[in-house]
């Protein structure tokens, strides 16, 4: 467990210096980076960090900040709120006339669903339900082996954080932040089931004292985020506890959960798509944030973030400010973007935006 812990507002994770420098950041809503070609979609999304399509025109966001899953027509932005009243929603997956949304974030006294838990919809989002209980399975099973409470019986970080689902062919797919594991998930039964776990990064930051949430852990928190889907394999990103070089890329068989291969050397990865012919793309949310508690002066906050992007060993990338959610399909490839502009102060910054193959460099 551990990594998305009470620092993690609406479904991300982020460090206590990166809050306070993001809090002091000055509150523009400015258009990120006019030059390279990124088409926005639709304006105004408050949290949006998971994203699916609902159908080839119609796409599906998870608003963290106003508990809302909306959809979007990508032709013309138009947004329409399908599910509301939800505490910290963070991924979303649509699949066989169903939606499915996570909830991520702290327990919320009074809410109607729990959170870590999985809800399941119609396409409409009527006639929600809990699907799976990611907390309750995380409390029984603790698959990642840390220390869960201290001796006056708190939990020393998050102990379930999921942040993103995906379908796929051998079960509904979770990546919980928290828990720090990839789980299965029947979409008939709810049944929950371990599919990965990470291992602790043990960069040099990753091993320096401090940098251990839990007694006894060895390294920092590998923090699962995204995970995709494409033919055979699973590919699963890390945000490797925001420290630089920590975060990771794996490949997985995706009827065992086997590692593949894997690329390192990231920082705070939160979403990944993959193409056809097997190109990565993968959002560092908080690419190019300075560090330090302040921000120096007249530093602009659409610099931070970007999309990178594998390609056959050659590593290129685009800037798209603070994104998160990915989804490529049919040769087009969605993000989320403005994901965390709530730290800065600025309410409905979100975006959905269409990233060209030309913006990679």
């Amino acid at each position: 467990m551990g990594g998305m812990g009470t620092r993690r507002r609406a479904g991300l994770a982020v460090g206590a210096s990166v809050l306070v420098l993001l809090a002091g950041f000055p509150a523009q809503a400015s258009a990120g980076h006019p030059a390279a070609p990124v088409r926005t979609i639709t304006t105004g999304l408050d949290g949006p960090y998971g994203l699916d399509l609902l159908s080839p025109r119609t796409a599906v966001v998870a608003e963290g900040d106003t508990g809302e899953v909306t959809t979007v027509d990508l032709r013309t932005g138009k947004q329409k709120t399908i599910i509301t009243g939800l505490a910290a929603p963070s991924g979303v997956a649509a699949h066989g006339g169903k939606i499915y949304v996570l909830l991520g974030g702290e327990p919320v006294p009074g809410a109607k669903y729990p959170a870590g838990a999985l809800l399941v919809a119609d396409r409409t989002g009527k006639h929600v339900r809990v699907l799976a209980d990611l907390m309750a399975y995380e409390l029984k099973h603790n698959p990642d082996g840390q220390r869960q409470f201290d001796d006056k019986n708190q939990p020393y970080d998050a102990l379930s954080n999921p942040f993103s689902v995906t379908w796929t062919k051998w079960g509904l797919l979770v990546s919980d932040g928290g828990a720090n594991d990839v789980l299965r998930v029947d979409p008939r039964t709810g049944r929950v089931s371990t599919f990965f776990v990470p291992p602790n990064p043990h960069t040099k930051e990753c091993l320096a004292p401090g940098a251990q949430a839990n007694p006894g852990t060895v390294g920092c928190d590998s923090v699962p985020t995204g995970v995709a889907v494409r033919g055979r394999y699973v590919y699963v990103s890390t945000l490797g506890a925001e420290q630089p070089g920590a975060a990771v890329i794996y490949q997985l068989d995706g009827r065992t959960g086997r590692v593949v291969h894997k690329w390192p050397g990231f920082t705070s990865l939160t979403g990944i798509a993959v193409t056809p012919r097997g190109t990565i793309y993968a959002s560092e949310v908080l690419f190019g944030a300075p560090p330090g508690e302040e921000p120096p002066p007249g530093f602009d906050p659409s610099t931070v973030g970007r999309l990178t992007r594998v390609d056959h060993g050659r590593t290129t990338h685009a800037a798209v400010t603070m994104p998160t959610g990915l989804r490529y399909v049919n040769g087009h490839l969605y993000a989320s973007s403005w994901s965390i502009a709530s730290f800065l102060g600025i309410a409905k910054a979100g975006r959905l935006v269409d990233v060209s193959p030309k913006a990679f460099r």
